[in-house]
């Protein structure tokens, strides 16, 4: 019989697959983090000592941020703690075990919050309207309360960069304000900071980065079902203009840091009459790379890889 000839190319596809997915992760990785660490050092996110909840959905963002951020503590040029909290809605087939055993699995400290706000969205909100807006601020409320409670300086959400641009459009188009997440946020009684290490981050590196890491991603049933939505609206409209126009997205994103309130028409920033901001003068973001960069959050790309 002739020898069975052996096709090279099949038995070296999926090794070569392989090597490249891990070389794309690692790039992924790569630019994460310096997209986190520059934001936590621009926006002064994490200080020493700083007790650090990662909020937890479940969802790609959150996922991403609690392994960034873990990632980044090793190599941090101050020392800070971390614990992950998942707020358990009470939504109809939500996978209880899921969050539990991945974060058992990354040996981090967890607490799961049972609070069930899902009836109240639903008993509140008329069939068809979004719950976004109901949904958020009872979520809010509630890990508010538990991180005081927890002694946490610091809440970390994993809003992104895309975030950001999509709040400011949503404001603009429907809510009449020039306004979006801040990379920090002080709460008005002033017991908590919210903080958004991801401000820098785009969504798609994001969503790549969740598919190679195959984080256990839990689908929104009760807000992520919704069609129609109007950050859906403004979400498509980004995604046709970085397709036709590349770029565009990261100089609309350059424009929100770098506001010029004399150019606007808001008597509260400016005061024309005089000619002057009110409030003092507007700090510039610093975006070049400090000479030290073992005091710099934003170079922590470059350490321990």
């Amino acid at each position: 019989m002739p020898e069975a000839k052996i096709d090279n190319r099949e038995t070296g596809s999926r090794p070569e697959h392989e090597r490249r997915q891990k070389q794309e992760l690692n790039k992924l990785q790569k630019r994460l983090r310096r997209d986190a660490g520059q934001a936590i050092s621009d926006f002064s996110m994490i200080e020493a000592g700083d007790k650090v909840m990662c909020c937890l959905s479940g969802g790609k963002d959150s996922y991403a941020m609690l392994d960034i951020l873990l990632n980044l503590q090793k190599s941090a040029p101050v020392p800070f703690e971390l614990i992950a909290v998942n707020l358990d809605q009470k939504q109809p087939g939500f996978p209880e075990d899921v969050l539990p055993d991945y974060l058992a699995s990354m040996g981090v400290e967890y607490h799961i919050i049972e609070k069930d706000t899902y009836s109240i969205v639903k008993e509140k909100v008329p069939e068809g309207k979004t719950t976004c807006g109901l949904c958020s601020r009872l979520r809010r409320g509630i890990l508010y309360n538990f991180a005081a409670e927890q002694g946490v300086t610091k809440i970390a959400l994993g809003h992104h960069r895309d975030d950001l641009l999509e709040t400011l459009f949503l404001n603009m188009f429907y809510g009449g304000k020039l306004k979006t997440m801040p990379p920090v946020l002080h709460s008005d009684d002033g017991r908590n900071t919210v903080i958004r290490p991801m401000a820098y981050s785009r969504e798609k590196d994001i969503a790549r980065y969740a598919i190679l890491r195959e984080f256990p991603i839990i689908p929104c049933n009760l807000c992520g079902s919704q069609e129609n939505l109007q950050r859906q609206v403004i979400k498509d409209m980004f995604q046709q203009w970085d397709k036709q126009h590349p770029g565009r997205l990261e100089t609309m994103f350059r424009a929100l840091c770098n506001v010029e309130p004399s150019h606007l028409a808001d008597p509260n920033l400016y005061d024309f009459r005089e000619g002057k901001r009110l409030g003092g003068k507007r700090q510039a973001v610093q975006t070049a790379m400090p000479a030290e960069p073992e005091q710099d959050f934003g170079r922590l790309d470059v350490l321990n890889l």
